[in-house]
């Protein structure tokens, strides 16, 4: 009452959410339909009309005519009052409402000083009081209905003494009621209207926090197949520019080798292919694809060794079991960018060692080199290799770790626990 890869395909789905569900939240009671008014409004009027024809007092010629007069609210209900009503969040206190209440007044006020019974009306007059005006507006209205119809009742027949005593108290007893039922009335209503408004701040909240939450997911999920590309699309394309750059070095001097790095070149185009596509179906990586961890990992140490002519050692201990799927697959990422730093920065045919290790509670992945280093303390770079390594292992409640230094070269470890991967896992 008041008042071709299609890699944006991830961040699209998580951008969408459901529209609200229509009329999820409905609103007051006494606003839904307006109907239980109107058939209250008709009972207290056919009421009243008929209390007033069966009264003892005055003479049947003065009944008619009260009966008569108090006919003449109907229209103005109907006309003017009703669609007051219906908008009263929007009417309350206005000046077209206290307009109809005065005008109400004045047309209840003959009839009641005519035939006291006609006063059951007020039944019917006080409840709109309350639903048109602010309280103490309605008290003051709910007062003058209650009191003048019985003063001029008083001057116009002169009662005695016993019949003003009872009409009086009457009086007294409706005013008194009215206010106290009004009042409290009101009071649910206002604090109904505050508790929509604060459903209505929660609904919004809560929009808020979808679109946020969402927002949140898509740049989680951006960040996510930053990383995928990175380990894998990014490295494999730097994988061909390096052995695109050896081919022409070689291609007049070395024709069988400019061949072998030809056909490593097509080799880690299919890689790349096939990695793209799990990408976007969503499968786990290609190196994974049907076989364990130290497979995989000993298939990017031949690689490596491959593109780079460096050995490239490979070292399980440990109880070798499968583990979910989220722990090789940040495991085997690392060793793919560790591996892909010692070639860019190492240096020359520089060995390389991989341990992996299966403890009962962590999963440890060490990969070491003996090449150039660097200083871990020093500006940190551009690149987004290291922090993503870092930032993988944390998403699993792992940490990674590098030790370096100038001229004796780079140790990533990278240790991740299998309890809290289990509990991830459906």
């Amino acid at each position: 009452m008041l008042a071709d890869l299609p890699l944006e395909e991830p961040e699209r789905r998580l951008t969408e959410s459901p529209p609200p569900a229509a009329g999820a939240r409905g609103g007051h009671v006494w606003e839904r339909s307006f109907l239980p008014w109107d058939l209250y409004f008709v009972v207290v009027w056919v009421g009243t009309v008929l209390f007033a024809l069966a009264a003892e007092t005055p003479g049947p010629g003065v009944r008619v005519i009260a009966a008569c007069l108090f006919c003449l609210p109907v229209p103005w209900y109907v006309w003017v009052g009703r669609p007051l009503l219906i908008t009263q969040s929007t009417a309350s206190g206005t000046r077209p409402a206290v307009r109809y209440l005065v005008g109400l007044v004045l047309l209840f006020l003959p009839p009641a000083a005519l035939v006291g019974e006609t006063r059951l009306a007020t039944f019917g007059l006080v409840p709109q009081c309350f639903m048109l005006l602010r309280v103490r507006g309605a008290l003051t209205a709910v007062a003058l209905i209650n009191t003048l119809p019985v003063a001029a009742w008083a001057l116009i027949w002169r009662p005695d003494d016993h019949d003003l005593y009872y009409n009086s108290v009457f009086a007294v007893v409706t005013l008194a009621f009215s206010a106290v039922v009004g009042s409290w009335i009101i009071r649910v209503i206002e604090q109904s209207t505050e508790r929509a408004d604060l459903v209505a701040e929660l609904d919004a909240s809560r929009g808020e926090v979808a679109r946020l939450s969402a927002e949140r997911g898509a740049l989680a999920e951006r960040e996510r197949l930053s990383r995928e590309i990175h380990d894998t699309l990014a490295q494999g394309f730097t994988s061909v520019l390096m052995l695109v750059q050896a081919v022409e070095t070689e291609f007049e001097d070395d024709p069988e080798q400019a061949r072998r790095h030809l056909a490593l070149m097509a080799g880690t185009a299919r890689e790349n292919l096939a990695e793209a596509r799990a990408l976007v179906a969503d499968n786990a990586p290609a190196g994974l694809d049907g076989g364990s961890l130290p497979d995989a990992l000993r298939r990017l140490a031949a690689r490596h060794t491959e593109q780079t002519g460096a050995p490239a050692a490979v070292g399980i201990t440990g109880d070798v079991r499968a583990l979910p799927a989220a722990v090789e697959v940040v495991a085997l990422r690392s060793c793919q960018e560790a591996l892909a730093n010692a070639r860019r920065h190492a240096g020359p045919a520089v060995p390389v060692t991989l341990d992996l290790h299966y403890a009962e509670d962590t999963l440890r992945l060490a990969v070491r080199d003996t090449g150039r280093g660097f200083d871990p303390a020093g500006p940190p770079g551009t690149g987004y290799g290291l922090p993503g390594l870092r930032a993988r292992a944390a998403e699993m409640g792992g940490t990674a770790a590098v030790d370096s230094a100038p001229g004796r070269g780079t140790a990533v470890t990278v240790t991740l626990p299998l309890a809290a991967a289990r509990r991830s896992t459906p």
